[in-house]
């Protein structure tokens, strides 16, 4: 069974690509996806003063009833928190503010004057309150809930598996570097190039892997990247520091039985660092880390070549 050429449009601050398998789903899937996406915006973002996260935040130190899409959105951080030990936690929301993450990358200047930093650990999920059956949460005051980190491999499980079912097609999606394949892949499975950025051009430095369901996440402190008076500044937060990941990866792929399991994994591996690859290994995971001078190390029976 054949699958369509790809469709891309801009979504969540970065690209989304839909591809089916037979191409006839196509248009009755990108009508899933587009309405999955828009209603995670309008949901989880922290740059929208419409979002129901903004508002969350707003009103830290009560209780604030949710929808069931931020309901389920805020549980998946909670839990990639605890299986990663902290590693990937929401609540560092402040902590990107200080290194100047404070709107939608698309608009953020690349360079600019040095920042006076206030270094602020995250505060942690274990005073976060979750509600589950009056479904809301409370949030301690002075603390900022950040869904950057499990979101976009939420939105992109959630459209896969919402098109797949409607369509009874194949169906991969894409946000950046978060891929979620579900229902019958093509006969050789779905083609995927793993590069540090989704938006390089044809022939960047990379790897072709090809997988057949589940996820398949890249993460790379090279993408949604800046600079403060000379430092170089990126959008992932070591929670227990509150600086950007600092270690000897500059991007990481895993495959997983989701894409939230897959981002998990990848933005873990960069908090970790020299840990990564052992941690990894000990998770089962197939996965792929690149060094900051372009060696590639592999981990968890990730293919080689």
């Amino acid at each position: 069974m054949k699958a369509t050429s790809p469709v891309t449009f801009p979504a969540l601050g970065t690209t989304a690509t839909l591809v089916t398998s037979p191409p006839s789903a196509g248009p009755a899937a990108l009508e899933v996806l587009k309405a999955e996406l828009a209603a995670i915006d309008v949901t989880c973002s922290r740059f929208r003063t419409d979002a129901e996260l903004v508002a969350v935040n707003r009103q830290a130190g009560r209780w604030t009833t949710l929808s069931p899409l931020l309901f389920a959105a805020i549980d998946v951080a909670l839990q990639v928190c605890h299986q990663t030990d902290g590693a990937v936690d929401p609540t560092v929301g402040r902590s990107l503010q200080l290194v100047g993450y404070v709107r939608d990358f698309r608009r953020l200047d690349p360079d600019g004057p040095a920042l006076q930093v206030e270094l602020r650990p995250a505060p942690g999920v274990e005073r976060v309150e979750l509600d589950r059956t009056r479904r809301r949460v409370r949030i301690p005051e002075g603390t900022e809930l950040d869904l950057g980190a499990t979101a976009k491999a939420f939105a992109a499980d959630l459209a896969a598996r919402q098109a797949a079912t409607r369509t009874g097609a194949g169906v991969l999606v894409g946000l950046g570097g978060d891929l979620s394949a579900y229902g019958q892949a093509p006969e050789a499975g779905w083609a995927v190039r793993v590069t540090d950025d989704h938006r390089g051009p044809e022939g960047s430095p990379g790897q072709d892997v090809w997988i057949n369901s589940g996820g398949l996440a890249t993460s790379s402190t090279t993408v949604r990247a800046w600079r403060r008076g000379g430092e170089a500044l990126h959008h992932i937060i070591d929670p227990s520091t509150g600086r950007c990941a600092q270690g000897p990866w500059r991007t990481v792929s895993v495959a997983a039985a989701s894409c939230v399991d897959a981002n998990a994994a990848t933005t873990a591996a960069l908090v970790l660092g020299w840990r990564a690859a052992g941690w990894l290994e000990a998770q089962g995971l197939p996965a792929r880390l690149v060094g900051h001078d372009g060696s590639v190390v592999t981990a968890g029976g990730w293919p080689t070549g």
